[in-house]
Order: C-alpha cells, then structure tokens, then sequence
C-alpha cells in the first residue's frame, strides 16, 4: 500500500522534532517539497496525494541523510540565492540570506550606471551565486568568477549557463588576484572565508562536517582573505571602482583598519537582517 504526502509529512516531523531540528515544519517542507518538486501549498492543499514506493524509498534516504547532521540545502544539492536557483557541491558553501545584503548594496551603488557595460570580480566565487545575481540584475555588465578550487569553478560555471548568463561570464583559477593578469575591473566583490582556524571544530555540524574547509579557514585570526584583497585591490581597480566585501559579525573595525592601510576610506558599512555588521565597501576617493 503507497504512503500518502500527508503521512510521510508526519513521518519527517516527527522524526526531525526528536533530532532537536528548530523548526522541523518547515524543514518538512524543504525537503519534501523539493525532492517532488511541489510548493508549499500543493502540499497543504494535497495531504491524500499517494506518493509511490520509489519516492518513499528515496525521502527517506534524504530524511536519514538530515538526521546524521547532512543540511536540507545540501541534500538536495540546490539552493535558491536572489530569486536564482544555484546548484550545489561539495567543493562550495550554500548561498545564504545575509550574503543577499551584498548583493543588493553593490546594485544600489551601481543603479546610474546600470546601462554601462561594467566589469565585476568575484574572488572566492564558489556557486557563483554573488556574480551570477549581479549580472542578472545588470544587462550590460560582465564578470570574471576567481576560485582556488577548479570544482568551485565548475559549479559556478554550470549555473551560469543554467542561468543563461554564461556569454558574460568567465572563470579563473587561482588565488585572490592571480589569474587575473593585469585586468582591471570597476567592482571587486567578495565573500571570502572569514573564520578564525582555531573556532572551525566548534561549528555546528551542518558547517564543520559538510562545508568545504577553503572556504572557511580565514587563518589564525580570520583575517588572511581580508589582508590579500585589500594588499592586491588597488592595481586592478578602476579610478571610480569600488571593493565590497561581506565579514564576520565581530570583524568591522579590523577589515577596515585593514583597507585603510592599503590607502582605502570605508564608503558604506550595511548590517545583516539579525542586525549584525555584515557588509563593508571601500574606495580610492571619496567621490567613488
């Protein structure tokens, strides 16, 4: 007899409520609804629907996954950034709501400018997500996606092209400024690993056990990725570009100390939705 979407609905709950998930419904869904590729109110609205013996064998496989630690996003190999869908791998981190602040404060600072065809740097792209949801917002513009990691680099590659966005869209792959040559660009964007080596193994397990390690491990003091932008930015940065950079809740007065000096003045500094420092953006003059 087939389980029906309300029962195995139950079944994840349940069993995610006694793992100590925090807010198990809604994890329900995640997992449910993207595995059958159902929204949340075709769940709500189907609970009779008969699921068949394949897909119960396959969800719980994933709620398996999930109760050894494994994160939702991360199970179903996707994420959603920006409106955009971003595929997942073990080589990247998963695009997060906070680092959407980054996105949004570089297109506010580019909106006159929105017809130009700019240039755009993503260092430690990863997905690509940062550059890709720029570039969808920014017709004319183009970006290059520098990673360390050549599997980050696929990744980011194939959501380009998923995303019809890979005619504007080039990697390169190396550290920091390496690959790029020479180029100069009108922003240069980052969400470089910011967390000190020694906190890494008291991170939760969803961080510790299954993101990448590279883009975590900002050095002894969290501060390496911060130092080698700041130290390589001025040669490739347009007269009237701009950095912006995401950091650590505790980390505001030590980047900027940092840029500034390189000869940077901090242009704008946003916080995240639980209110924390987040976002940075440093220029040459302050006219950029």
């Amino acid at each position: 007899m087939s389980i029906t979407l309300g029962a195995i609905m139950d079944r994840f709950r349940r069993a995610l409520q006694a793992a100590g998930v925090e807010d198990a419904a809604a994890e329900t869904r995640i997992l449910i609804g993207g595995a059958l590729g159902l929204d949340r109110a075709a769940m709500l609205a189907r609970p009779e629907l008969a699921l068949r013996p394949e897909d119960e064998t396959r969800l719980d496989a994933m709620l398996d996954r999930r109760l050894a630690g494994e994160p939702p996003h991360r199970i179903l190999g996707r994420r959603e950034f920006f409106g955009l869908e971003f595929q997942l791998s073990e080589a990247t981190l998963e695009p997060r709501p906070d680092t959407e602040i980054l996105v949004e404060t570089v297109l506010e600072r580019l909106r006159p400018r929105r017809e130009e065809p700019l240039s755009i740097v993503d260092l430690g792209t990863g997905t690509g997500a940062i550059l890709l949801a720029l570039l969808s917002e920014m017709p004319f513009a183009r970006g290059m996606a520098v990673d360390l990691s050549e599997k980050a680099l696929a990744t980011a590659q194939k959501n380009a092209e998923a995303l019809a966005l890979a005619d504007r869209f080039d990697t390169g792959c190396g550290s920091w400024f390496a690959p790029l040559a020479g180029r100069v660009f009108d922003v240069i964007v980052s969400n470089p690993p910011y967390i000190p080596s020694a906190v890494i193994p008291t991170l939760d397990v969803e961080v510790r056990e299954h993101d990448p390690l590279l883009a975590l491990d900002g050095g002894e003091d969290g501060l390496d990725a911060y130092r080698a932008i700041a130290a390589g930015a001025g040669a490739h940065l347009a007269s009237m570009g701009f950095v912006a950079v995401e950091t650590g809740f505790d980390q505001r007065q030590s980047v900027e100390d940092i840029f500034r000096g390189q000869g940077f003045i901090l242009s704008e500094a946003r916080r995240d939705y639980g209110g924390n420092d987040r976002v940075q953006v440093f220029s040459k003059t302050r006219s950029a």
